[in-house]
Order: C-alpha cells, then structure tokens, then sequence
C-alpha cells in the first residue's frame, strides 16, 4: 500500500496548487517588503525574517494573473530550494493536503508535451483538482540566481545602514 503524498495547498486565483510539504519551510503572513531595483516585476523584493534576508516571488505574478489584489488572507509561504530559501506570494494558503497516489495523473495525460512543464501532476482532494508543482522549473536556475543576488544587495545595504 502506497503512502499518501503530502503537500503544502494554497490558492492562486480561483486554483489549488500543492508544493511537497519536505521544501515548505514555514508560511507566514506578509510583511513589509523592500522592493528590489531593475528587478523583474514578479519579483517583488526581499523581507527580513528572523535575521534573514530572503527575497520574494509574487507566484501571482508569476502565473499571469490579471487581477491582483493585497488581503489579508494572503501569505507568503517559504520555501527551501537548492539550499536557498525563497518566499512565495500566494492568494492564501491551506492546509497540509494528504492524496493517494491512485489519486494523481500524470501531467503528461492531462497536458500536452512540454506545456506546463512546471506541474509535476494533477491531484484530485476532495471534489477539486490541485495543480502540484515542480518549484526548479517554475524558477529557473538564471532566476534563482537573480534572486539570491538581490539577497545579497539587500543584506550588504541593510548591514551598511546599521552600521551609520
């Protein structure tokens, strides 16, 4: 008997999509963000949490959505990818979703050949579909660069203020 998957739900627009629940690091509410310069717009800028400067993608923006607004449901859920840590923007987050394996199709029956390569199968949790996620894709590598470089900017910046 195959274990039931575990992932991490949340909400873009009106879908459900689910990440493995072994990167999620924590899912937080969303603070101030300092915005990051020349970045690209779906990037929306670091945070400081607990002492660490962690850049973040508005996985909204990320995913074309056209109507964006701030509420107090959304969230940013941290994840842990390639040893860097990462914060997603998220409409809202749920719950830890548990699905058998009988319960997942292979995307390569749902989607055509290389589109959406991102989602790494379609899970089907109590009457609704959840989109689950290969996050390596979704950000690819010259990204998770941009992003780790903008960290970066921001920690030697913020370091260089509290030195004044």
């Amino acid at each position: 008997m195959d274990k039931d998957i575990q992932i991490v739900g949340f909400r873009i627009g009106r879908e459900t999509f689910g990440l493995p629940i072994a990167l999620v690091r924590e899912i937080v509410r969303v603070p101030e963000i300092t915005s990051v310069p020349n970045a690209p717009d779906y990037i929306e800028g670091v945070i400081n949490l607990r002492g660490r400067i962690i850049p973040v993608v508005d996985l909204r923006k990320r995913f074309g959505e056209k109507v964006i607004e701030a509420s107090k449901r959304n969230r940013i859920v941290v994840v842990e990818l390639e040893s860097r840590a990462i914060g997603l923007i998220v409409n809202s987050a749920s719950e830890v979703i548990k699905i058998p394996p009988s319960d997942i199709e292979a995307p390569h029956s749902v989607f055509q050949e290389g589109e959406l390569n991102y989602i790494t199968g379609v899970g089907k949790f109590r009457g609704r579909l959840v989109m689950m996620l290969d996050l390596s894709k979704i950000l690819q590598r010259g990204e998770l660069r941009r992003l780790e470089d903008a960290a970066e900017s921001a920690a030697v910046a913020t370091d260089n203020m509290a030195r004044v």
